[in-house]
């Protein structure tokens, strides 16, 4: 119970500091100013969900794969490095704002492509004829697919799958999915929520500087366990 009580606990601070400020939040905000928000928090959930899920599989394997010991070894190492990649890009932050005029930008050029089909006055109209279409045939939307996309090949490979697939291999997996899986609702759902204005507000260079934190003292609480023993 401890176990999963601490894989959850761990999980769940590290994907709320990682995932605030990060390109998919900021993806979500925009796409929830031009679609309809329940389909788009919907699509960004899913994505998040089974990339937290396909992560903590492979952490829960690779133990079996390689001794017990290494995979402790490599979890300290990648808590250490992330929270010195997290520090510096707190202390290298050029302009909070970069990073969502990035995402915009992208965003904007693939709309100037595809037409977004929710535009102006036309946005209520389509949220009431979203909400009478069958829930499960929501999931075949253009929009889900779209905001499914963009947010499980933003996080693929992102420093949060790669730190979730190392707590997976230390901690218990049930605890970090689950802590996982309560922070990216969290998050997303506050994008979704809060849209560019809530984006905008939020401090890019405290949240990595607090992300690095957090990353190191998991090293040193990793590190320690490993002396201990």
């Amino acid at each position: 119970m401890t176990s999963l009580v601490q894989g959850f606990s761990k999980s769940l601070a590290m994907t709320v500091l990682s995932e605030i400020g990060d390109k998919t939040f900021f993806a979500a905000a925009i796409l929830a100013m031009r679609h309809p928000r329940k389909l788009v928090l919907l699509g960004c959930l899913a994505a998040l969900i089974v990339m937290t899920i396909l992560s903590a599989v492979v952490g829960w394997a690779a133990p079996n794969l390689i001794s017990r010991k290494w995979t402790h070894h490599i979890t300290t190492v990648l808590f250490f490095g992330f929270g010195l990649w997290s520090l510096w890009d707190g202390f290298m932050e050029d302009g909070e704002a970069e990073e969502l005029a990035e995402v915009e930008a992208k965003l904007d050029a693939d709309w100037k492509v595809n037409p977004g089909t929710v535009k102006g006055g036309n946005k209520t109209d389509d949220d009431s004829k979203k909400e009478r279409r069958p829930f499960l045939t929501q999931f075949f939307s253009p929009i889900f697919l779209k905001a499914f996309s963009i947010t499980f090949f933003g996080e693929w490979g992102d420093k949060s799958q790669l730190a979730t697939i190392g707590l997976a291999a230390d901690e218990n997996p049930f605890g970090v999915v689950l802590g996982g899986i309560l922070g990216q609702a969290l998050c997303t759902t506050a994008a979704v929520l809060g849209g560019k204005s809530l984006a905008c507000q939020i401090s890019e260079k405290i949240v990595a500087l607090s992300g690095g934190v957090l990353f190191i003292v998991f090293g040193i609480q990793s590190l320690l366990s490993t002396v201990e023993s």
